[in-house]
């Protein structure tokens, strides 16, 4: 199985110089964890509700007055919509990620690939022989991904 036969596709997407606001929004309005950032047509950072939620903690300040730019990831972990699920699986294990952009040749957005669309793919998928996602690599990668980070990893983050 490819990528794009289980991404979302045309994810909802915000820019670096809008508010913070304007990302949790979007993120309440479509019952999503995370945002692509995109800049000129390229994915530049990823923004989770939980920066939303740390950066007004830490700031003591609205939403509105804070920008994207400054709480976004910009290490920005991709794949391509071509590719095998397994291998954007791995990726996801090896860079502990939950979710995935997914670019197209010219590096522009056109899906997102979640920990959630591997795990809803990991329960239909029922003949053995078959799996894309096996169960024991999803819990390979859901550990992984759970494992504290060390501080030299949060500041590389």
């Amino acid at each position: 199985m490819k990528v794009e036969q289980l991404m979302t596709r045309n994810p909802k997407t915000c820019g670096p110089d809008e508010p913070l606001e304007a990302a949790a929004r979007l993120m309440w309005d479509h019952d999503v964890g995370c945002v692509p950032v995109v800049d000129k047509g390229q994915v530049v950072g990823m923004i989770t509700d939980r920066d939303v939620c740390m950066a007004a903690y830490i700031a003591g300040a609205p939403l509105n007055t804070l920008r994207i730019s400054r709480v976004m990831s910009t290490t920005v972990r991709s794949c391509k919509a071509g590719e095998p699920l397994a291998s954007a699986e791995r990726m996801m294990r090896l860079h502990k990620v939950r979710r995935l952009p997914v670019i197209d040749a010219a590096g522009r957005l056109v899906g997102i690939l979640s920990l959630n669309d591997l795990a809803r793919e990991a329960a239909r998928e029922h003949v053995p022989e078959t799996k894309d996602v096996s169960p024991e690599a999803l819990t390979e990668t859901l550990a992984a991904i759970c494992e504290l980070r060390r501080p030299q990893e949060i500041a590389a983050a």
